[in-house]
């Protein structure tokens, strides 16, 4: 899912996938409050990802496809939480003749993904799983989707499943030890990408509440991908949009190590 600017982060896309059960709203004793599904579904909820981690990302999965030629065909890639499109048209701009197919759960983000993504499809990693066979993908672009689930778990146990053997992913998420982040802990203050409340921004930077529900540093990503049935080839860094003017070459620069970059991007292959 996107996040957007102004101390929050930019997601990327919609996180169709967010909750297990579709029931699992929050209520109060005196008027319902909407659930994460609804949340997600609310058009005002930002779905479009930072052009900086779009490149980046793809940049690195073009490097690991290769270009398309005598002897290498286009390789299927699943944007899953494609959110607008606008990540993966951008995406598709760098992975020239390969396949893009966005899927999401929401349906108003897959109304404005259609005239950007030349094929899209409405799935979402619980219940049924993605509309797709076992070992039918190259690869997967998981865009600042996986701090939205309740479980994501069984959210990469459906990547491993739709990927052939040797496919691969590309996962993206804001980094709970970001630079930033370590100074404003210190400072006792609520990290940025961190929220307590699906109604409004408490104790830290920011105006927009995005929905994240979980956060990783790079050691843990690292781990937790490769305990669901992923070999991890690479962890690069990338900028965040929403830090402020004056402070963004400091942020481009701790790009250059990941534990302490705005967001993580990682890239693993199916074992």
């Amino acid at each position: 899912m996107t996040l957007s600017a102004s101390g929050s982060t930019e997601t990327g896309k919609s996180p169709e996938a967010a909750v297990t059960s579709p029931e699992a709203a929050v209520t109060s004793p005196s008027r319902p409050v909407p659930g994460l599904r609804d949340f997600y579904e609310n058009p005002t909820v930002p779905v479009a990802s930072g052009e900086a981690r779009t490149l980046r990302q793809a940049r690195m999965l073009a490097d690991a496809l290769g270009p398309v030629g005598p002897g290498r065909p286009a390789a299927t890639v699943l944007d899953v939480g494609c959110g607008d499109g606008s990540a993966g048209a951008t995406a598709a701009r760098v992975l020239d003749g390969h396949h893009i197919v966005g899927i999401d759960w929401s349906q108003d983000a897959l109304r404005r993904a259609a005239p950007r993504l030349s094929q899209v499809v409405r799935g979402e990693l619980t219940g049924k799983g993605l509309p797709f066979a076992s070992g039918s993908a190259d690869a997967v672009l998981f865009s600042e989707v996986v701090e939205h689930l309740v479980d994501p778990d069984s959210a990469l146990d459906e990547l491993h499943r739709v990927l052939r053997p040797g496919g691969h992913l590309m996962l993206s998420t804001p980094n709970l030890a970001a630079w930033y982040n370590r100074a404003l802990l210190l400072a006792g203050v609520q990290p940025v990408f961190s929220e307590v409340s699906l109604r409004r921004i408490h104790g830290r930077p920011g105006r927009e509440v995005v929905g994240h529900l979980r956060l990783y540093t790079a050691r843990a990503l690292r781990e937790f991908v490769a305990a669901s049935g992923f070999e991890v080839v690479a962890v690069a860094g990338a900028p965040f949009h929403g830090v402020p003017r004056p402070l963004r070459p400091l942020d481009r620069l701790a790009c250059g190590l990941p534990s302490l970059a705005s967001i993580l991007l990682v890239h693993a292959r199916k074992v």
